[in-house]
């Protein structure tokens, strides 16, 4: 009796088993958080960015992506070789690289100078005077003596921050899930999982309203008056303060880093598996449990040159599993879908929709954001419930997927109009329908003027249509001032107008039309429901790519998962996304010095068919991968089933012939006990 009770080492070592394992989760969960806070926030400054940066979108994607390319020069070595490291210690140096990654972005907005607006709107606040709009002398004659700003190439601060912010990142997700794996039941480690990734989800929820709260804020909030600010957060010009927001998810990234340093290598295992004193998620590290066996890896070499020679070998195996290649294929294609979608849904709600890049991000981060959560929450949830085996998280995965998909069509009949802008969109005389040709920003109405066609200072006309400046609206005075200002005796706006009278337009676009703004909740509640069915699989499919590889490659396997997603999808799909919706710009913006610099409107009808079509493109494709893998992980599981059985009889047959043994035993023997040593000598 006293040598079955527990010893207060073991005692300890139960507890701290509990705790560290309970520290390590927590840490873990905000580590995700701040990885995911960053990363949104990210994809919430995009507009911001391109304004302020004057870029087209195909470079944003380059920009989105480099985070990936940061991933890509560490993820195998740190996969491989972190796994046979110390893990926790390894994490936190990632998130260190994080913060200083993201304060790095941040830097630009410190080194150049304030935001200039090309606005022909007088910012004094004295309204007496009246300003005529027509300018005395062609406007490009003034750009003569311009000094070229530095904030052209600053956008290169913010790629590099992005860099170092993807390599600070590597280590989280691989060492971080597979350390779980190692110390967790085989039934809870779904449960874990999907409770850290659904935690992560979080981080998107307060990034993207981060983002929301940060474009309302003027850029150059506290260096400039804001009465002299005449444009809004609805104006196309209008750039939020982006860096504030990097400034703040930068500290949290560095927050992140602290538990880590305090977690050991492994943890503390008890011995004994009878163990009374432990709970069964502490004594299941038992090295004789048949059912723990794939939790052990076999013993790791000692030394890195070891380590280095046996990276190619175990590489090989890895790749020699075609269900394993079959999956990367499948969600390679899924994540460039993915990936170009999110990147570009907040510009997409703003340009299609005619919404601000601050209700955008709120809108995604309240509404959309959560239903994802949610959905991944379920999905491991339901795994535990139902112990779920490959075979059955593999069809779950699909399913849910492929009911996503079908909901997602319904997206492209949920389409707006092009907003009426003279010479673009319809012509002076308000007739809709202008082919590329046609289009052209003079007309009678205007030639008086020598009016720039590169600028974009848009008014909204008293009958509804958007003029790319008052000069081309033919308007030759104005009164008020700053965002007040109104323009009077606009001849363009008489062509399309049936009263008569002191024809007048206002500062900024005409708002979206009625139509427009009803179909928009329905955008909303179908974004929320296909997002919500489609991360059902998420988990689920997550736990499929550990199970369906041997244990001892399971840190290798999610490091090559991650790479092969980051460098296939993660870095071109941004970039092609940007350049294919590129193709729909209608009227660029142009650098204070010349240059093309970015969009201003888009063509909306041929913005929703590209952006929509690609993205249910490329899932359509993945869909045929899945049908392959589906019959290869059906004879994978068999297979395993086969060797599982024929394993069992052999132990069956083992534990036959010592009943035999201990019967015989019992037979020959005259003596009360049948020690090994009468055995045998009988």
């Amino acid at each position: 009796w006293y040598a079955q009770r527990p010893s207060e080492t073991e005692k300890c070592s139960c507890f701290c088993f509990s705790v560290f394992l309970q520290v390590f989760l927590a840490a873990l969960s905000f580590a995700y958080f701040a990885k995911a806070l960053s990363g949104s926030y990210m994809k919430s400054t995009i507009t911001q960015l391109e304004r302020r940066f004057d870029i087209p979108s195909y470079l944003i994607g380059i920009i989105d992506g480099s985070f990936e390319i940061g991933n890509l020069l560490v993820i195998a070595f740190v996969s491989y070789f972190g796994a046979k490291l110390h893990r926790p210690k390894i994490i936190a140096i990632g998130c260190i690289l994080m913060s200083f990654g993201t304060f790095l972005i941040a830097m630009p907005h410190f080194i150049i100078g304030r935001y200039k607006i090309e606005t022909s709107v007088r910012a004094s606040m004295n309204s007496t005077n009246s300003l005529s709009p027509c300018p005395a002398s062609s406007p490009e004659s003034n750009r003569a003596g311009c000094e070229r700003e530095s904030s052209i190439s600053m956008w290169i601060y913010v790629f590099l921050g992005n860099v170092l912010r993807g390599i600070g990142e590597t280590p989280v997700q691989p060492l971080g899930i597979s350390y779980i794996d190692d110390y967790t039941q085989s039934e809870n480690t779904a449960l874990y999982i999907g409770c850290v990734q659904t935690i992560s989800i979080i981080g998107p929820v307060f990034g993207y309203l981060l983002g929301s709260l940060c474009a309302k804020i003027y850029v150059d909030i506290g260096y400039v008056d804001m009465e002299t600010v005449t444009i809004t957060p609805a104006d196309a010009r209008w750039v939020g303060a982006w860096w504030l927001g990097y400034l703040i998810t930068g500290a949290i990234s560095l927050m992140s880093a602290v538990p880590f340093w305090f977690l050991p290598k492994s943890l503390p295992m008890p011995v004994d598996k009878h163990d009374t004193s432990c709970i069964p998620e502490q004594t299941r590290f038992i090295k004789d449990s048949p059912t723990m066996e794939h939790k052990f890896r076999p013993e790791e070499p000692a030394n890195l040159h070891q380590m280095a020679k046996d990276f190619v070998p175990t590489l090989k195996n890895l790749l020699g599993n075609p269900v394993y290649i079959l999956y990367l294929c499948v969600t390679i294609i899924q994540f460039n879908s993915l990936i170009g979608m999110v990147t570009y849904k907040p510009k997409y709600i703003e340009q299609h929709y005619g919404q601000s890049a601050s209700k955008a991000n709120f809108l995604m981060g309240m509404i959309n954001i959560p239903a994802v959560a949610l959905g991944m929450f379920s999905g491991g949830v339901v795994m535990k419930k139902y112990k779920l085996g490959v075979m059955g998280a593999a069809k779950f995965a699909f399913g849910t997927s492929l009911l996503g998909y079908f909901l997602s069509l319904f997206f492209l009949a949920m389409g707006c109009e092009n907003s009426k802008v003279a010479g673009i969109t319809v012509s002076y005389t308000g007739v809709e329908g202008l082919s590329y040709q046609e289009r052209s920003l003079l007309s009678d109405c205007n030639s008086g003027c020598l009016c720039s066609k590169k600028e974009w200072d848009p008014v909204c006309g008293e009958n509804g249509i958007t003029y790319v400046s008052p000069c081309l609206a033919g308007c030759t005075s104005s009164s008020g001032s700053g965002r007040n200002t109104v323009f009077d005796n606009c001849r363009c706006v008489a062509l399309a107008d049936t009263h008569t009278g002191n024809l007048t337009a206002t500062l900024g676009q005409c708002p979206t039309r009625d139509s427009c703004d009803n179909i928009f909740p329905y955008f909303l509640a179908l974004s929320v429901l296909s997002s919500f069915i489609i991360s059902l699989g998420g988990t689920p499919g997550f736990v499929l790519l550990i199970r369906c590889i041997k244990p001892e490659l399971k840190s290798l396997a999610l490091g090559i998962h991650t790479l092969a997603t980051r460098t296939l999808a993660g870095i071109p799909a941004p970039i092609y996304f940007g350049a294919i919706i590129d193709t729909t710009c209608l009227k660029w913006g142009y650098k204070m010095c010349g240059g093309r610099g970015a969009c201003r409107i888009y063509n909306t009808t041929a913005y929703r068919i590209v952006y929509l079509g690609l993205t249910l493109g490329l899932r359509t494709v993945s869909f045929f991968f899945c049908i392959l893998c589906f019959a290869l992980l059906k004879r994978h599981v068999k297979r395993e089933e086969k060797n599982a059985l024929t394993n069992g009889s052999a132990e069956l047959e083992s534990l036959k012939k010592e009943e035999n043994s201990s019967i015989q035993c019992e037979q020959f023997t005259l003596a009360s006990d049948c020690s090994p040593d009468r055995e045998t000598h009988l």
